[in-house]
């Protein structure tokens, strides 16, 4: 079984790169490929998660490559396959003839590959690798339109601010080496690790996860990611790269616990980013930005249940939360080439012009707010459970949360279904030349999405729950109370009945603050202000300095050593030069005395010699 392991993760990788290499001689049978190639993995995925197959391979001393399927991993590669396919079969009738189809198809089965790799890593440097790889792809799909530099500019923005979050990898894996615990670098064997090298593998995964999920304080990346394509959307929102990070969380909940702080930071960020991203939905004007922030939302609930403890209730809710949010982005991307809008109030009337597309529009929301008999209330109300046994403030913080789903749930419903005034016809394409249409061949994989939506109610039945707690393998997890499921059915009507009452209205706030909201909290202004301005001002005065002081510096003492060597060369090799020269001189004048007295007979040679003692002789007498 090893070689279906491989094969899983090997076959959207490897066809993937081939059509990226084969470029536009492959844009007719792309689509064809991939979702024959992505259907294969569909099946292998099937049966790895049934066998819990493990593969390992050399990589580095001491360090192979590790790659198994449990219970967590196993419901994950189900769920990502299954979402790839449907978002492929959506984009194969999508995207003409005149798209790139081969480089869009390619990257998406790239981006799908590495996904799985990083679901079924043991070890930390197979997922940095596959996490690495799927950043990449990422940035690659949301500016595929690349001649627009409004979308390379949203591109560019989502990959450094994840790039920078990712930088927490690194740190834990440093901290993880010099750890003689945790040498090995596997996920297991991180929690024991001894300080100070624990917290720092903490607060690496932890920002690396955040960054990846668009936790606050890193969720306004997903805001300008809105600029790639509908189904990029679709696919990264459901169950791909936005929900890494909180499947690392549950992944890693050992060492959340181990840290002492670290599932306690976990999980008040999920629930305030819940809250406070719910509230950024429901002030949103535009339907993808609303889905965007509505999806910080969601996973905020995955990193809550990773706090505490929940791993099957946050399982619940991102196998749900996949279906649900690639079925809304999918019908966003219909509405959007139908009627050229994504803006809300120009969408009043789209369920009712093109009533399949708003049937299965209503599925995919009603799942997102929780209403019966859908199933992603079901799944909050398990992660709940745990937040109340963790700490009541928690259970409350996440239950506001959960009410703010059936209000933005509810808001979207009100604008698609709301009758459109027959003066507002000409309005409708707002951002591009509408279609009026909807391609036949996009509509059966919103209709499987919706069935999805649907089936997946029956998890709300506590034996399917217990079912997939024991296919996760954990401990025993808090079953909901009768009044805790009484009380967020009737929070979620109650909450769902007044925004479809107030309409686009619903937060009945002042202008400037509704305005904060739709701005996303001011996130990336502050960002821009806290750290982009400052590091560029850092950036620009190092430059400055390193011009202005440092070569002006160089190029000073150049000029120094090149003047002190012309005065050398006029001044001190002139003198050494006529030192030389007058020595030279009075030498050769010393030898010509020197060889007068030399004729070669001996009592010549004596005679002086007497004449000069017989004068050393007077000259010592007279001294004396």
């Amino acid at each position: 079984m090893s070689a279906v392991l491989w094969a899983l993760v090997a076959l959207p990788v490897v066809f993937g790169t081939a059509l990226l290499v084969a470029g536009r001689r492959a844009d007719r049978a792309a689509p064809v490929v991939a979702v024959g190639v992505m259907l294969a993995a569909l099946g292998l995925a099937v049966a790895t998660a049934f066998r819990h197959t493990s593969v390992t391979a050399p990589l580095l001393e001491q360090l192979p490559v590790r790659l198994a399927v449990d219970g967590l991993s196993g419901l994950l590669v189900v769920t990502v396959t299954a979402v790839t396919v449907a978002v492929l079969l959506f984009s194969a009738a999508e995207f003409g003839r005149e798209e790139a189809r081969s480089r869009f198809f390619g990257l998406i089965l790239l981006f799908a590959g590495s996904m799985l790799v990083t679901v079924t890593s043991v070890t930390l440097p197979v997922l940095l690798m596959s996490w690495e790889v799927m950043g990449a792809t990422s940035w690659a799909l949301i500016g595929y339109w690349w001649r627009d530099p409004e979308r390379v500019d949203a591109a560019n923005t989502a990959f450094l601010t994840t790039r920078t979050a990712d930088l927490g990898l690194y740190l834990a894996a440093g901290a993880a080496l010099a750890s003689s615990q945790s040498a090995s670098l596997s996920l297991e064997d991180l929690p024991g690790a001894d300080e100070p090298w624990l917290s720092l593998i903490t607060a690496g995964v932890i920002a690396a996860a955040f960054g990846k999920s668009a936790q606050l304080p890193f969720s306004f990346w997903l805001s300008r990611a809105m600029q790639g394509p509908s189904p990029v959307s679709a696919l990264l929102h459901s169950a791909t790269m936005v929900v890494a990070g909180a499947y690392l969380l549950l992944r890693t909940g050992p060492l959340l616990e181990a840290s002492g702080w670290g599932d306690e930071v976990v999980a008040w960020t999920g629930a305030v980013t819940a809250v406070a991203l719910g509230l950024v939905a429901v002030a949103q004007t535009d339907l993808k930005q609303l889905l965007a922030a509505s999806t910080c939302a969601q996973i905020g609930f995955m990193v809550l249940a990773a706090g505490v403890d929940g791993t099957t209730g946050g399982t619940l809710q991102l196998i749900a939360h996949a279906a649900a949010k690639s079925l809304l982005f999918l019908v966003a991307g219909v509405w959007l080439t139908a009627l050229g809008t994504k803006a809300l109030p120009a969408l009043h009337g789209a369920a009712r012009r093109y009533r399949t597309v708003g049937i299965v529009f209503t599925a995919g929301a009603c799942s997102l707010a929780g209403l019966a008999p859908l199933s992603l209330w079901a799944a909050k109300d398990v992660l709940l459970s745990a937040a109340r046994e963790h700490t009541p403030w928690l259970y409350a913080v996440g239950l506001a949360a959960a009410v703010l789903s059936a209000v933005y749930s509810a808001k979207a419903l009100w604008f698609v279904w709301r009758p459109q005034p027959a003066a507002e016809e000409q309005q409708l394409d707002t951002e591009q030349r509408g279609t009026r249409h909807v391609p036949r061949m996009s509509v059966p994989p919103l209709v499987l999405l919706a069935v999805a939506c649907v089936v997946l109610s029956p998890l709300a039945l506590p034996p399917l729950a217990d079912a997939v707690e024991r296919v996760l393998g954990g401990d025993s997890q808090p079953t909901p109370y009768a009044w805790e499921l009484g009380l967020s059915a009737a929070l979620a009507l109650i909450a769902a009945a007044a925004a479809w009452a107030w309409g686009g209205r619903v937060l009945p706030l002042p202008a400037r603050a509704k305005g904060w909201f739709r701005d996303w909290l001011s996130l990336e202004r502050a960002a821009q202000a806290l750290v982009v301005r400052p590091v560029f001002w850092a950036a620009r005065s190092a430059a400055a300095f390193d011009e202005r002081v440092l070569d002006r510096g160089v190029e000073g003492a150049a000029r120094s050593a090149v003047g002190f060597a012309r005065w050398s060369d006029r001044t001190v090799e002139r003198a050494v030069d006529g030192t030389v020269t007058t020595v030279a001189a009075a030498t050769r004048a010393l030898g010509q005395l020197a060889r007068r007295p030399q004729t070669g007979q001996l009592h010549q040679y004596l005679a002086q010699a007497v004449a000069a003692f017989t004068v050393l002789a007077v000259v010592l007498v007279l001294v004396r």
